[in-house]
């Protein structure tokens, strides 16, 4: 059973080391934290790998216990297999509430689909290049190029890192690319639908938890930190602020109650 109070989770942490970059593994365990305790860490790799090498003062570093797997066939790994095994094990014995899911290998959509229907969140965390199809099986799904990378970070760093560096930071998509997004579109204005009042109006932490419950999503992989700022840039939402509190309310009903209250005045 879940914890009802938020980032209290129990969390098994599983990375694919030959999938996944070491110098993000610090942005994604700060993500993780914000969910609760991380008390499961282990990162899966034939470690005899020169590739591999990045890996070590992480793996030191954040506590993460090192899971060895040599390649039996030449050209391919094990260690997919082996997390996989893991995964089950752990989900039947010390249950964690959530799986964080370190790859971006479509081998682990099966393995994300049964986790979550055994009532684990699953929290993953890929390149850009990972499929679509294992980005929208788990719970959430984020781009580890999103994610680190802070403004003092670029600040403080060597001219040519900081370049490196500023390229790696939120890209917003843009107002034209985001519109020509349907799946998007659609996600948004269905989720507003569904939290909306009479005339609209709807709560954007509502609207948020209904996307959630709905779709692997974060406004991050679009580029923008908050999800009230991904509304704005779309351009097909209007916003307003009450206090602390934001709302949203897709323009077409806007522009339908506008177009409707002439036509009911002339009828008083």
């Amino acid at each position: 059973m879940k914890p009802e109070q938020a980032g209290s989770y129990r969390i098994a942490l599983l990375i694919d080391a030959d999938n996944a970059p070491a110098g993000k593994i610090e942005a994604i365990l700060a993500e993780l934290s914000k969910h609760g305790s991380i008390n499961v860490r282990r990162a899966y790799g034939n470690w005899k790998k020169s590739e591999l090498k990045g890996w070590e003062e992480a793996l030191h570093e954040h506590a993460i216990r090192p899971m060895q797997q040599f390649d039996y066939t030449k050209g391919k790994n094990a260690s997919d297999m082996a997390m996989v095994i893991d995964a089950m094990e752990l989900l039947y014995t010390d249950r964690p509430h959530a799986f964080g899911i370190v790859s971006s290998d479509a081998d682990f959509t099966p393995l994300v689909m049964h986790l979550k229907s055994k009532g684990a969140d699953v929290f993953g965390f890929g390149q850009k290049k990972a499929p679509e199809p294992f980005q929208r099986a788990c719970s959430t799904f984020l781009f580890v190029e999103n994610l680190g990378n802070e403004p003092e970070q670029l600040a403080n760093a060597e001219p040519s890192l900081a370049v490196a560096l500023e390229a790696e930071t939120l890209q917003p998509v843009p107002t034209a690319k985001l519109k020509m997004d349907t799946r998007l579109v659609k996600l948004l204005r269905g989720a507003v639908q569904s939290a909306a009042d009479e005339d609209g109006w709807a709560i954007l932490g509502s609207v948020g938890t209904h996307i959630s419950n709905q779709a692997s999503f974060d406004p991050r992989n679009y580029g923008y930190e908050k999800l009230g700022a991904l509304f704005e840039a779309t351009q097909l939402f209007e916003t307003r602020r009450i206090n602390t509190v934001m709302f949203v309310r897709d323009v077409r009903f806007g522009k339908a109650r506008a177009v409707q209250k002439p036509a009911n005045a002339s009828e008083n």
